[in-house]
């Protein structure tokens, strides 16, 4: 049979507005998906809701549809999204009424079942403001084969999107665990947009047409669940066993990566050129599901305000006790960022900033009452006072967590155009998740050696799950990985990154990619929306691990 040629034209809500058009005139694709749903965008779409009962969806998914979805139904291309978030059913709704006002025929489905707040007490789950399950792919299939040519969903794990398609077209069975791990890998790649084809890359320097519009990845699904990542032609960035090795490590934890139809195992994915912008996935191997199901709690978790003082020049260590002690009386969290550089020629490059946060469940008693006590500093305090904003107010935070329930306590409910509801049974056959152990891989080393950057030789991909932070790292060269492997233990991770000194840290080995990924547990505090540091979801991490300077062999060079 030939591919599936499902494509990508969404990676989180807000982006890139033109790219569902994009993906739709610029080859032939067969079905066309997008991403909405972050753990922050939980948060924000639970606020929605707060205010309106009948919203709780990713409104921008309509206005796209509004240009593009008389292209889609002309063209044979069926939409697949997450954009339903916490009203699938109110926006398949809108999606009809979107339909008529274009004189349309549109059969529109959605999932449900994920929305697990009303039973939160019976679960266990305490009183989140959102509790969703992150559902798997047959309630997608259910929707395709009842002929549906708009399907949306609430939460699904991301990779769901192609795995559902992919599974409705070829007849996969529950347990075609390798065909279904194949897809997962290939939904993993795409489900993040242009980071497969360049956006945010370690070596973005030696890609061509950064300064275009990164095209957004397509997946050439095949019956036997293998892929070709790749993009329409004349379209920004590359795609190249590089961008797609870091978007694999992107979010991940060990070898075994879980989901709730299978369990894909990333070290024993195969990657290899297969022409221009085409990388080639073969070789994944799937496992029965674990027996539960992963559940994302949302809850707001009080107030928080902030103020940034600026410190120019001489003494900025006795500038910031200075400050720290004339504000003694706060419940505060104090981070001094050395931004300052010696007898600097720019006044800017001669300044630090002491940023102070403050949390409470009293917005008045951390709002004005705290950045108008900093304020009054203004004339009393440290030489060159000033801050980066003026007082405000405290605003809400949320907090994020997961939790694990039975998969047979979750609905999962296919909702077809005609109305009829099909039932989605858990898994029949399920695995307890379980760590592989650590492969043997050579070690290599070598003298004399010479200190250059950690990126001079990897490359690196960082992010959040909750709480916890990954950095997925990976050598360029089989001696390269050798030495890597041998160098870059948990110690020397630690040593590396101050900031996870006193923090769990757990290294996996993916050899397949020459890679090894670290798992980070609490950096983040209590998830994006917690603001724990000033890059909230981690993204960077991967390059300031990179920035580190080490001794490496010269003959790796």
């Amino acid at each position: 049979m030939k591919p599936l040629r499902i494509a990508n034209a969404s990676g989180f809500y807000g982006d890139r507005a033109s790219a569902m058009h994009e993906q739709l005139t610029g080859g032939e694709i067969d079905v066309l998906t997008g991403d909405y749903l972050a753990e922050l965008t939980m948060l924000i779409l639970a606020r929605d809701r707060l205010k309106d009962a009948n919203l709780g969806y990713a409104k921008t998914f309509l206005r796209q549809l509004e240009t593009t979805l008389g292209l889609a139904l002309e063209r044979g291309v069926k939409i697949v999204a997450n954009a339903g978030g916490l009203n699938p059913g109110g926006l398949a709704a809108a999606v009809r009424v979107l339909a008529d006002s274009l004189g349309l025929d549109v059969q529109v489905a959605h999932v449900e079942g994920d929305d697990l707040r009303p039973r939160a007490a019976e679960l266990g789950l305490g009183e989140p403001l959102a509790a969703n399950a992150y559902l798997g792919a047959w309630g997608i299939a259910e929707c395709l084969r009842g002929g549906a040519d708009v399907v949306v969903t609430g939460r699904v794990t991301d990779a769901s999107l192609v795995v559902g398609p992919a599974a409705a077209h070829f007849g996969w069975a529950r347990d075609d665990w390798d065909a279904l791990a194949g897809a997962v890998v290939a939904g993993h790649v795409i489900e993040c947009g242009p980071q497969a084809t360049g956006g945010n890359y370690a070596f973005f320097r030696e890609l061509p047409q950064l300064d275009r519009p990164l095209g957004f990845p397509i997946a050439e699904v095949h019956a036997d669940g293998t892929s070709v990542i790749t993009k329409h032609p004349g379209t920004g960035g590359a795609v190249t066993v590089g961008t797609v090795t870091a978007q694999l490590l992107y979010e991940i934890g060990g070898a075994r990566y879980a989901g709730p139809d299978v369990t894909a195992r990333f070290d024993t994915i195969q990657l290899s050129e297969d022409g221009p912008d085409r990388v080639r996935i073969s070789g994944a191997r799937g496992e029965p599901p674990p027996p539960t199901v992963k559940v994302g709690l949302t809850a707001l978790g009080g107030f928080r305000n902030e103020m940034t003082f600026v410190l120019t020049g001489l003494d900025v260590a006795a500038k910031a006790e200075l400050v720290q002690s004339q504000l003694a009386g706060l419940d505060a969290e104090w981070t001094l960022a050395r931004t300052d550089h010696a007898d600097a020629d720019r006044q800017e490059e001669a300044a630090a900033l002491l940023h102070c946060v403050v949390r409470g469940s009293d917005a008045k008693a951390i709002g004005r009452a705290f950045s108008s006590a900093a304020i009054e500093l203004a004339l009393a305090s440290y030489p060159g006072f000033h801050v980066t904003a003026p007082p405000g107010e405290a605003s809400p935070y949320g907090v994020f967590s997961a939790a694990y329930v039975p998969a047979s306590a979750v609905p999962h409910v296919a909702v077809l155009p005609d109305g009829t509801r099909v039932d989605v049974a858990p898994p029949a056959e399920t695995m307890p998740l379980a760590d592989v152990a650590e492969p043997r891989v050579e070690r290599k080393d070598g003298a004399p050696s010479r200190r250059v950057p950690l990126g001079t030789l990897v490359g690196a991909r960082s992010g959040d799950k909750g709480g916890s932070a990954n950095i997925g790292v990976w050598a360029r060269s089989p001696e390269a990985y050798g030495w890597l492997v041998g160098r870059l233990t948990v110690d020397e991770f630690r040593r590396l990154l101050p900031e996870t000194a006193a923090l769990p840290v757990t290294r996996h080995l993916l050899p397949n990619l020459r890679a090894m990924n670290f798992v980070v547990e609490g950096l983040l505090g209590q998830g994006v929306a917690y603001n724990a540091r000033h890059d909230p979801q981690a993204k960077a991490l991967g390059e300031w691990l990179r920035s580190r300077v080490v001794d490496v062999p010269e003959v790796l060079l």
